[in-house]
């Protein structure tokens, strides 16, 4: 109904001869004003229509494109959105050039009707249908997102966090599986609709598509195809072979070279309900995507145990098994699951070679309930798992643990659970998680990666204290979890974002350790973390508070809380220990430790845990060991060679002080007479120690580019040059530091000799005049 015109109304009908029409008595006669294909195309999926509220002759349709009639529908032009597919529109009843307009790509705002549009790429919308990883350090994560390209992205970056820049597609399209092939070559296989696959080569940029069967099945109804291959169609690389391919329609089809060529190594393994397989839509509109194709395989896994030990399962309901790479094939569908049920996922146990889990759905029929079933003896009995799961909840994905056996992550339209029993129950498991669908799940390199239909892509990092969980944990003060394996990373850590906008987080950069408490530390039961290499103690950090002057070997430790903590060791040991206010130039951070074996120790009262942990090396960098200590060797020293610096500037300055206040005691006493002039050399003397060890002048950031630094900027650019990246130091840098250590140790002679010898004459000068000493000195 028209605001503008309350007796106008619009209608957009689907019919042979419709299209839009328009009524000016309140719909007592309507009128056919328009009836292009655009307007009405595909629609069930569109047909969406909004009269100006403003101007009673302009209305829109929404389609594919945009489009806006300003002379009452007679004819319609197209208006540039940020995506393709638009499906809702709101028009501000007051000023009608705002809108906002929702489109497959996310949502738009216009305040200027339609000639710009704020951005869709500040959304974290993507959907998601499956999610893979391959086999790099760090991993990446591959996935097809509806009405978008696929998507290869990694798991952390080396900025502060990840972005557009730090994706690409890997070919295929909007809907498919992706396989990346294992091994260091770049090579994706990523599907897409009508059975299309592709073979990405990320070194050359090109894909080809080695479809088996390359009939175009746009349009085409599926009792009409040679392969029924389903909008979502699996593709697997054989574990036991990267050069196996596997394509899944109702046959199952294999490669051995690439795509070149293909041969089918399964019957129908569908219920080939010919009712099912006729024209989508219809019968004014038919609508064959292949979205609508029926009768396929919809799920596909080979055992990582046996080569040739395939499952699959279909939308219509069954489960089939091959033990002998498809020469014969076994119906093992569960007894009392529902006939026409689409079987989701299928997840072969990595713990043992008979077990394996399905997850399937039924929300097509209605039927919003979970189906969760697994099975121990290669699918002759089944038992359905969903106690804990709530009906409504209905479940896409079913994984298990890859160093836990029984510990299985299920993935439902409402979030994710977990069971800690093989399925017999099922806890919530949202943690951050945003209520979202679940689409699927990977567990990868201890992380737990998850696609969603609408949220993009989480990680849960680091699954180790969820494989520790058991029951004996809730009852300790303080329960220490193992700590997995951490990589030397030189890049940023924990991101700038809590999963959302356009930035994703990186994981932490460090030693993660985690741990459970009883209750929240207090005085009397203060937290402590120290991290040790052998016996020697590197870092100590306390939640106790300091009484009297703060020990600097020991750093407070942040806000606890009863139930799980986490905290993150940078692998620093401790900064150089500077004068306050320092400004330097370069770096004082106390280094990385090398690649090896540590400690992590964990009090609480009198309760005390400890775990073995170690640092491994970044394999991308090809740093060695020795490399790394030779390293950390070098920056060690800097930071020790600040320290003393900063120690004798400290020492200088006190000592100036102390001359200058037994100066102003000798004038009060009237004794300063035979002071002045030693007091004076004194001072001076320090002072151009003290000029050679750092520049006084130096007192804001930037003030080094007009005052010369001194000897510690030495030390603290060696630090800097050699600390930006795992590297050994170059032959420059120890020369540099030689060379530097060389003048350090001559000043610091030269302040000795002064201590030595100046200094005690002027305490002789103070003494035989009178003047009572300052601070015992």
């Amino acid at each position: 109904m028209s605001s503008a015109r309350p007796e106008r109304l619009w209608a957009i009908v689907e019919a042979e001869k419709g299209g839009v029409f328009r009524s000016d008595d309140s719909g007592k006669r309507w009128k056919l004003v328009n009836s292009e294909n655009k307007l009405r195309q595909r629609a069930w999926y569109y047909s969406r229509l909004y009269a100006d509220p403003k101007n009673p002759d302009q209305v829109y349709v929404l389609n594919v494109g945009f489009h806006v009639s300003k002379d009452g529908g007679q004819t319609f032009t197209s208006i540039r959105v940020p995506h393709g597919d638009n499906h809702d529109l709101w028009i501000d009843p007051d000023d009608p050039e705002r809108m906002i307009e929702s489109n497959d790509g996310g949502a738009a705002v216009t305040y200027n009707g339609g000639r710009s549009w704020s951005s869709i790429d500040n959304q974290p919308t993507g959907q998601f249908y499956r999610v893979t990883t391959d086999d790099r350090v760090p991993y990446r994560i591959y996935g097809a997102q509806q009405d978008n390209s696929t998507v290869s992205i990694p798991s952390r970056t080396t900025g502060f966090g990840i972005d557009e820049s730090d994706w690409y597609s890997v070919g295929g399209c909007e809907s498919g599986w992706i396989a990346p092939k294992p091994g260091p070559a770049e090579i994706v296989y990523a599907g897409c609709y009508g059975g299309a696959i592709g073979r990405y080569d990320h070194r050359t940029g090109q894909e080809r598509e080695i479809t088996a069967w390359p009939q175009l099945a746009i349009g085409l109804a599926p009792k009409e195809l040679k392969y029924r291959w389903q909008w979502n169609a699996p593709i697997l690389v054989s574990p036991h072979d990267p050069n196996t391919l596997y394509h899944a329609a109702q046959v199952l089809l294999r490669s051995r070279d690439e795509g070149q060529t293909w041969e089918e190594i399964s019957p129908d393994l569908t219920r080939n309900d010919k009712s099912k397989q006729e024209a989508s839509g219809g019968p004014i509109t038919k609508d064959n995507t292949s979205v609508e194709t029926y009768c396929t395989i919809f799920a596909l896994a080979e055992s990582p145990h046996e080569a040739g030990t395939i499952w699959a399962g279909t939308d219509d309901g069954l489960v089939q098994i091959t033990r002998d790479a498809g020469k014969t094939w076994q119906n093992v569908t569960p007894k009392g699951m529902p006939e026409w049920i689409q079987v989701n996922s299928i997840d072969v146990s990595p713990h043992d070679k008979g077990t394996a889990y399905i997850a399937a759905t039924m929300y097509k029929h209605d039927d919003f309930r979970p189906y969760l079933y697994r099975t121990t003896d290669y699918g002759q009995t089944w038992t359905k798992i969903v106690g804990g799961i709530p009906d409504g909840a209905f479940t896409r994905v079913v994984r298990e643990d890859t160093a836990r056996r029984g510990l299985l992550y299920c993935g439902t339209e409402t979030g994710a659970f977990v069971s800690l029993d093989s399925g017999a129950n099922w806890q919530p498991f949202q943690l951050n998680l945003p209520v979202v669908p679940i689409t699927d799940m990977k567990v990868t390199a201890s992380d737990l990666v998850i696609s969603t239909q609408g949220r993009g892509f989480w990680i849960l990092d680091d699954l180790t204290p969820v494989r520790e969980l058991n029951a004996s944990i809730a009852g300790k003060p303080l329960h220490l979890f193992g700590v997995r394996p951490a990589m030397r990373w030189n890049g940023f850590g924990g991101g700038t974002d809590e999963g959302g906008g356009a930035f994703g987080r990186n994981p932490a950069n460090g030693v993660v350790v985690s741990y459970m408490l009883a209750a929240k530390p207090d005085e009397k039961s203060a937290l402590t973390i120290e991290v040790l290499a052998g016996d020697t103690v590197l870092r100590t950090f306390t939640t106790r508070k300091a009484e009297g002057p703060p020990d600097p070997a020991i750093e407070t430790l942040g806000e606890q809380k009863a139930g799980f903590n986490r905290f993150v060791w940078d692998m620093r040991i401790r900064d150089a220990k500077l004068v306050p206010n320092a400004i330097i130039w370069g770096s004082s951070d106390g280094p990385k430790v090398a690649p090896g074996a540590y400690r992590v120790r964990v009090r609480l009262g009198d309760t005390v845990a400890e775990q073995s942990f170690t640092i491994t090396a970044n394999p991308m960098t090809g740093t060695t060991i020795e490399d790394y200590r030779a390293q950390y060797e070098l920056l060690k020293d800097c930071r020790d060679r600040l320290t003393d610096i900063h120690a004798a500037v400290l020492s200088i300055r006190e000592m100036k002080a102390q001359i200058q206040a037994i100066v102003d005691r000798a004038a009060k006493m009237g004794k300063d007479a035979a002071l002045k002039e030693p007091a004076k050399a004194l001072i001076e003397k320090l002072s151009a120690i003290e000029r050679r060890l750092v520049n006084p002048d130096i007192k804001s950031s930037q003030d080094v580019l007009n005052f010369p630094p001194s000897l510690d900027h030495s030390f603290a650019g060696i630090a800097s040059v050699s600390s930006g990246a795992d590297a050994r130091p170059t032959a420059g840098s120890l020369i540099l530091y030689r060379e530097s250590n060389a003048k350090l140790t001559a000043v610091l002679a030269d302040y000795k000799a002064i201590r030595e010898s100046d200094v005690s004459g002027f305490n002789a000068a103070v003494t035989a005049a009178g003047v009572p000493p300052v601070g015992g000195e």
